[in-house]
């Protein structure tokens, strides 16, 4: 994403990104809308009616299993089940902003290449499956309750660190620099911004690196992205 020109095809991972910050910038209630969800999903259908009866019409349990099946039904998996359930969750709550719990969940078991058991695993049929699935469900919101508390402690030291030796900074422009670290996941080395030369900001990053403000996430000398 951060090597990409405006308009370039980002790819399918980079496709996922973009719909996980549009879940998180947004106000929940503006989620489920239509417009919204065929700006995350190629097809709307009948989708946006089926959840939002299901933000009024089930408990917060039924509603979560709820949303991964809507998504099964409508032929688009897993991802876009987590998607749908954590803005359904956040609906419900009144939350100012969704976060992505259960779409962290996914992303672990898709990216680390590591025998996981789905968020939503289907149980052996039985009378105990909408049962199981519901216990799924609840472990896997646990885990990510948990995961997320630890992120944000951390990333709140880290940001506290860099605010801290933000005063000793003397490049122009650094309050930029910084305001940009705090605010994005990341940015490149490259990255314009007005009244930082190339070199300039290169040596700044190089600078809170050594602060121990900062870290270089990419490993490679060719390019450089930094981030808390």
């Amino acid at each position: 994403m951060l090597l990409t020109r405006p308009g370039d095809n980002v790819g399918p991972a980079g496709l996922l990104l973009l719909a996980w910050r549009r879940l998180a910038v947004r106000p929940p209630e503006d989620l489920l809308t239509e417009n919204n969800l065929a700006g995350v999903l190629e097809e709307v259908s009948d989708l946006a009616d089926e959840l939002r009866q299901l933000a009024v019409s089930v408990d917060t349990v039924g509603m979560l299993t709820g949303a991964f099946m809507a998504a099964e039904r409508h032929s688009f998996g897993r991802t876009v089940g987590a998607w749908l359930a954590d803005a359904l969750l956040a609906q419900r709550l009144g939350w100012t902003h969704a976060i992505p719990l259960l779409g962290g969940e996914v992303a672990l078991a898709v990216g680390t290449g590591r025998p996981r058991r789905p968020v939503t695993a289907a149980p052996a049929a039985g009378a105990d499956t909408e049962a199981d699935r519901a216990k799924s469900l609840l472990a896997a919101q646990a885990r990510a309750a948990l995961r997320a508390i630890d992120l944000s402690a951390e990333l709140e030291r880290r940001a506290d660190r860099l605010l801290a030796v933000a005063p000793k900074l003397r490049a122009k422009a650094a309050d930029a620099v910084v305001g940009k670290l705090l605010s994005d996941d990341a940015i490149v080395a490259s990255e314009n911004i007005a009244g930082m030369s190339d070199r300039g900001l290169r040596r700044l990053f190089d600078r809170l690196v050594e602060l121990g403000a900062v870290r270089e996430l990419s490993g490679r000398p060719a390019f450089r992205i930094y981030g808390l």
